[in-house]
């Protein structure tokens, strides 16, 4: 039997993989068995196997954390793994959905996750409704800091604080994530969006690619989205990942508060004295809302 070795999955492409042994070689991989779930980022085993002239990702292991989604049965999948950092991506242009914003900082704040605002293309100007949300979010204690792909504008900064860490850009779809991968990682030798070649003879788009960080550290991009739920069995039950809410939920009278319309709720008291910013906690109630009916259908699904 062949002998398994180590590897970091470096990109994605439906269930097609490319890994990074210890020498540096990149192979072409596929995960060995309908179950196993693998994602960019990913530590593997993996073993050759010479009759097929392929490699096979036999085993994942242990993930120190990770990007997790839920699909709409409810069920938890894996998007990105390892990170220390997740850089969420917007703009002036296309204008900001700031529910998707606050569900990816959901789901990093429970999955442990540092996360930081990027507002990109900022060559257009920061819009005083847009600059008012933005300080909403330092308030709560998310850090956001503005940059420009064009122009160069604080491509340093946002460089300073994803060195050396496991960071993923991640965002809807043309806020310039891309560009900024090629001010970051400017001697890449793989083109963003590289189509890459199946067995089939089809071609499909890279989903999520890692590159180097000249001085150490990795950089993920990820596919632009249109919508993004963070795993609801990843979800902290009482304060699903908003600061806020769980700054505020121990002051609440009863344990099992869901802050929605409970008596002596110390979050609803703080929305209706100006303390939390009412955007924000209508997200909350939107996310506390799909986060009840996923349970349940995940339930449904269980009983099946």
């Amino acid at each position: 039997m062949n002998e398994t070795f180590d590897a970091l999955v470096i990109a994605t492409f439906g269930r097609h993989l490319l890994v990074r042994d210890a020498s540096g070689r990149e192979l072409r991989a596929r995960p060995f068995g309908r179950g196993l779930s693998v994602v960019c980022g990913d530590n593997v085993h993996c073993r050759p196997d010479q009759r097929h002239g392929e490699v096979h990702v036999v085993e994942v292991l242990p993930r120190r954390t990770a990007l997790y989604r839920s699909n709409l049965r409810g069920r938890s999948e894996p998007v990105l793994a390892n990170l220390s950092r997740l850089l969420v991506v917007l703009a002036p242009l296309p204008v900001p959905d700031l529910f998707i914003v606050d569900r990816y900082l959901a789901a990093a704040t429970s999955g442990a996750i540092a996360a930081t605002l990027v507002v990109n293309k900022a060559e257009l100007g920061i819009g005083a409704e847009l600059r008012a949300e933005l300080e909403v979010y330092a308030a709560a204690g998310y850090g956001w800091m503005a940059c420009s792909a064009h122009s160069g504008e604080g491509v340093d900064a946002l460089w300073e604080i994803s060195a050396g860490a496991v960071a993923a850009l991640v965002g809807r779809s043309g806020v310039g994530k891309s560009s900024l991968v090629r001010c970051l990682v400017p001697n890449i030798d793989v083109q963003i969006g590289e189509l890459v070649r199946e067995e089939e003879g089809r071609h499909t788009t890279t989903a999520a690619r890692l590159f180097d960080f000249p001085r150490g550290g990795h950089l993920i991009d990820s596919p632009g989205v249109r919508d993004f739920t963070p795993a609801v069995d990843r979800l902290d039950s009482r304060t699903m990942g908003f600061v806020e809410v769980q700054r505020l939920s121990p002051g609440c009278r009863f344990l099992d508060c869901r802050h929605m319309r409970e008596p002596g709720c110390a979050v609803l008291a703080a929305v209706e004295a100006g303390q939390v910013h009412p955007r924000r906690y209508e997200s909350y109630r939107r996310l506390r809302r799909l986060y009840e009916d996923l349970t349940q259908a995940r339930g449904r699904q269980r009983k099946r």
